[in-house]
């Protein structure tokens, strides 16, 4: 039976290094995999999804206005798709996420989506919210702060170091940009 699982966690915990795995797994299994990134992130390059342990894939490209359902029925019906896989969830649309259950309920294609839930204010992103909401299942990849407990929150900083506490909710960037850290510490720095 497809579900759809939501694979959440802050920066820094193994997102995308998990969603190749998966993807491999089912590679090794001569079942064929769809991988999906947002056009936004283009950190490492347009249309592939890289780990920072080196590790990558090609993928299809995701933004506000492509309809997953009608790509994947497609794809599906040109060449059999036993998984969809999606990296930088969270930023999906709420319309996206509804058609991401099309797929697991409509085509029986089971869909791993991956993200953070929240953004640099704590403040949830959309895609996130609808995938806590809709997803079968919610599995949590845990990183730590620098104190060594959880970290669920991230920081945004600025070129010179400081932490941003306000601006666009998305802003692409990697470890330069953002910084994983626990609650307590996050509340010290954004509210205080």
């Amino acid at each position: 039976m497809a579900q759809l699982y939501f694979y959440f966690s802050s920066m820094n915990a193994g997102k995308s290094t998990h969603l190749l795995q998966s993807s491999y797994n089912y590679q090794e299994r001569n079942l064929t995999t769809a991988i999906y990134t947002a056009k936004i992130d283009d950190r490492f390059a347009q249309g592939k999804v890289a780990s920072r342990l080196g590790i990558d894939a090609d993928a299809f490209l995701f933004d506000s206005n492509s309809n997953l359902y009608i790509e994947v029925q497609q794809k599906n019906n040109a060449s059999k798709i036993d998984c969809v896989l999606i990296d930088e969830a969270q930023f999906l649309s709420t319309e996206q996420v509804r058609q991401l259950t099309d797929i697991v309920d409509l085509l029986h294609i089971p869909v791993l989506a991956y993200g953070i839930r929240t953004d640099f204010l704590g403040q949830t992103f959309s895609g996130s919210a609808a995938l806590l909401a809709w997803a079968d299942k919610l599995v949590e990849l845990k990183t730590i702060c620098h104190c060594g407990r959880k970290a669920n929150f991230v920081v945004r900083r600025d070129k010179n170091g400081n932490v941003v506490q306000g601006g666009e909710q998305v802003e692409v960037g990697g470890n330069e940009r953002y910084e994983p850290l626990c609650r307590a510490h996050f509340k010290q720095l954004v509210w205080q």
